[in-house]
Parts: structure tokens; C-alpha cells; sequence
């Protein structure tokens, strides 16, 4: 999995699950943990990419920057890159059918491929202007 890729499905896994939980569906255990473990690990290395996080969806995340700021912390520190996927992970098994349906909104894969094409050498497009 690319690693953009494993960045997005850690952050849409963080929103899905809070969405859930606002609404009394259940998740497994192990993603339950698994996110708390990625956001403790994460606030490590880059507290206001988790307190944007948090703030979601209240208040507005920049998606685009908050997986660059996880795949740059992933690039930094091995114990990230491992929560990352790990959580990932996780969020490939889990079994509740909602969970998968917000996961897949928006689509983490084409996001994920948008916003390596604007941080690759020769990329272009900016990330504000992006549409899915």
C-alpha cells in the first residue's frame, strides 16, 4: 500500500470511528484501540495534526494537510509509521458495515493519489483546488 494511501485510511479510519460513536454503533475492539493508540503516538510528533483531528468534524479539517502531515511524521519516526499501520490494518478487518461505508467517502484511495501527484517532484495542481 502506498504510503499516502495508509496515511489517508489512518485519518478517515480516526473520523469514521468518531462518527460512530456519535451515533451508539459499535466497533471492534482492536480499532478502538488502535486509534486511540495512533492519536497518542501521533500527538508525539505532531499535536496539531491531532488536535485538527479532534476538532473534525465540528470544525473543518484539511484533509490534504493532515495526511501530509501524517506521512511526513511516519517518515520521521518508526513508531508512528508503525501505528499508522497498524490502524490501517485494523480498519481493513473491521466487520461493522457503516464503518466501511463512511471509510469509503470519500474515496481514500483517490484522495490519497491527488495529493501525491501535488507533493511529487514535477507534481502539479494545488491542494485547495482539488475536487473528488
Amino acid at each position: 500500500m502506498e504510503p499516502l494511501t495508509t496515511a489517508a485510511i489512518a485519518i478517515g479510519t480516526v473520523l469514521a470511528t468518531k462518527a460512530l460513536e456519535r451515533t451508539g454503533e459499535i466497533i471492534g475492539e482492536t480499532l478502538w484501540d488502535k486509534t486511540s493508540e495512533f492519536l497518542v503516538t501521533l500527538r508525539k510528533h505532531s499535536p496539531q495534526t491531532v488536535v485538527a483531528i479532534e476538532k473534525a468534524p465540528d470544525e473543518p479539517l484539511d484533509y490534504g494537510k493532515a495526511v501530509i502531515d501524517v506521512e511526513t511524521a511516519t517518515q520521521a519516526h518508526p513508531e508512528v509509521k508503525q501505528a499508522v499501520e497498524e490502524l490501517a490494518a485494523a480498519a481493513k478487518a473491521e466487520p461493522n458495515p457503516k464503518f466501511a461505508e463512511i471509510l469509503a467517502t470519500p474515496n481514500l484511495e483517490k484522495l490519497a493519489d491527488k495529493i501525491g501527484m501535488v507533493v511529487m517532484p514535477g507534481g502539479t495542481g494545488n491542494i485547495q483546488n482539488m475536487s473528488f
